[in-house]
């Protein structure tokens, strides 16, 4: 998905709920980030475009909060909260992630399995388009929802 600052950004997204995982004093997510307005989006594996400044997770620790929500590498974070992430600086994006006082994160997220999805049921969608040939998502099974941001 390509973003341009300053024009209307229309995405499909998913709803996943992160509940944390309790270590001591420390509460565990499960999944690292990585890109941000302050950071290089040429050195972006996910962004399609090499433009796109936007927070992608980077790493999924196997079978910890993240992996059972069902976030996945790649998915790309529009909402933490309520909160927008589309143009945060990458610290930024990790202290809302990380908040103390906060035991559930829920995030929007998109993924472009989720926008070849949509673009197959309503028939604008092409076979040699589909990259990823294991891919489930069905766009009646998944809880979506178009977020406008303007």
């Amino acid at each position: 998905m390509s973003f341009v600052p300053g024009q209307p950004v229309t995405a499909v997204v998913q709803k996943v709920q992160i509940q944390k995982l309790r270590q001591g004093p420390n509460l565990i997510l499960g999944f690292s980030i990585g890109g941000g307005m302050d950071q290089d989006p040429c050195q972006n594996p996910f962004s399609e475009d090499k433009c796109d400044k936007g927070i992608y997770v980077t790493r999924i620790t196997p079978n910890g909060p993240a992996d059972v929500a069902g976030l996945r590498m790649g998915d790309k974070i529009m909402q933490v909260n309520g909160w927008d992430m589309t143009m945060v600086t990458h610290d930024q994006a990790r202290k809302t992630l990380t908040k103390k006082k906060e035991d559930v994160v829920r995030l929007l997220v998109t993924r472009k399995s989720l926008e070849d999805a949509v673009k197959k049921s309503k028939g604008h969608y092409h076979a040699e388009d589909d990259k990823d040939e294991n891919s489930t998502m069905s766009p009646w099974k998944e809880q979506q929802q178009v977020l406008k941001n303007h």
